[in-house]
């Protein structure tokens, strides 16, 4: 049987080949590919982003929510031609007091899957769709729903050699597959039209608002935020790392949502 010690050492052994067998291909990347590699999001590219958004102004009182998003980005080789990206969206959130008798609430929100099909070996345009998933993972009522939901999800953006541009637009809607749980039915989308202008050494600057619907909504149903920010690639030894800082206001949003977000995101790059 084997001891705690063994499994890590064995855990330890694994991470050792796996970034010894990435290393050469990294050392062939110029930080501006690197950085052009971060930013199309069905790129095959295994990563872990850690992304979070604090929102300010959020709720009856004017407090700031933060929002912690947990990132990994799996592809799967499916042939020679095709790939599947999968794309998990795990919360980690903080809710400032939403009343006189409420305190702050911290835990883990709903997570999403997404698997996007995309060819493995595409032109300057590329294109990714699947189907996105939402699971009950939520740790208090107040930080999601107990219905599992459905939808489709597509992305499509210009990336080409040479261009300094990296635009594109994802999109997804989820719809409850029951409403008889906490939360009842809900059926809630998302735009998040990107841009990317990239300079020789790995900076860029971006601009990447997430614009979101919940479609049963009273009032006001949009939340759509205008902004943009700076991006940079960095180095931990030979292990790439994409680090991100902007900040968004949203002209467009439901009664006591926040009215700006600052989000900071650190990649952590494993090209294949």
């Amino acid at each position: 049987m084997k001891t705690t010690s063994d499994t890590r050492r064995l855990a330890g052994t694994v991470l050792a080949t796996t970034l010894i067998a990435a290393t050469p291909t990294m050392a062939e990347m110029s930080a501006t590919e690197l950085a052009k590699l971060a930013q199309n999001p069905v790129g095959n590219l295994i990563s872990v982003p850690f992304q979070n958004n604090t929102n300010l102004n959020f709720g009856p009182d004017k407090g700031t929510q933060n929002i912690l998003n947990i990132q990994p980005v799996i592809p799967i080789e499916i042939t020679l031609d095709w790939n599947v990206i999968t794309r998990t969206i795990l919360p980690v959130i903080w809710n400032p007091s939403l009343g006189p008798n409420d305190g702050a609430t911290t835990g883990i929100g709903d997570t999403t899957l997404t698997a996007f099909l995309s060819p493995a070996k595409p032109g300057s345009f590329i294109w990714g769709a699947g189907p996105i998933l939402q699971l009950p993972t939520n740790s208090n009522a107040e930080l999601g729903n107990k219905n599992w939901g459905l939808g489709p999800s597509a992305v499509v953006l210009h990336l080409e050699h040479g261009d300094p541009w990296v635009y594109g637009v994802l999109a997804n809607n989820v719809w409850s597959l029951s409403s008889s749980k906490q939360g009842g039915s809900y059926s809630t989308g998302l735009i998040q039209p990107f841009v990317n202008y990239n300079f020789e050494g790995g900076l860029y600057l971006v601009s990447a608002p997430i614009a979101t619907v919940d479609w049963n909504a009273d009032g006001e149903k949009w939340t759509v935020p205008l902004g943009g920010g700076v991006g940079k690639i960095f180095h931990l030894g030979k292990l790439p790392v994409n680090t991100q800082l902007s900040a968004y206001y949203n002209v467009v949003h439901p009664d006591n949502a926040a009215n700006w977000q600052i989000r900071a995101q650190v990649q952590f790059m494993f090209p294949k």
